[in-house]
């Protein structure tokens, strides 16, 4: 079964000769990413910060993207969910993104909720 495994990435983009090499490789590619959100957090470029796009800047759009990328990918890879059958690698990530995406509804209608709340000192409703 370990011999199975596709050393390849992106696909079939890149190829690897070892599982060694693949994983040198997938290492590199979470880094890349990393890097960026990093990169991105600390200069926090004006035309990404003063966007918004439905009530969030669109910073942390691409925060959550690259989450989402980031998660799929070690998905994808370090669980090998490549090497199983279509029908459960899509019951697994399409449960995993409706859910995440569930999530950050939620997050993003409270967090309006207790803006509001702070920015007008009124309470919608009392629970």
């Amino acid at each position: 079964m370990a011999d199975n495994h596709k050393l390849e990435i992106f696909r079939g983009l890149i190829k690897f000769k070892s599982n060694e090499a693949k994983i040198w490789g997938v290492f590199i590619f979470l880094s890349i990413v990393t890097i960026i959100e990093v990169a991105l957090g600390i200069l926090k470029p004006e035309f990404l910060t003063e966007n918004r796009f439905l009530a969030m800047k669109m910073l942390n759009w691409v925060f959550i993207i690259l989450t989402l990328v980031k998660a799929y990918y070690i998905t994808w890879d370090f669980m090998h969910m490549r090497d199983e059958k279509k029908s459960l690698r899509r019951s697994v990530v399409w449960t995993s993104i409706f859910l995440i995406c569930y999530l950050v509804l939620i997050v993003l209608i409270e967090g309006d909720y207790i803006f509001d709340v702070y920015k007008s000192n009124y309470i919608k409703f009392d629970f």
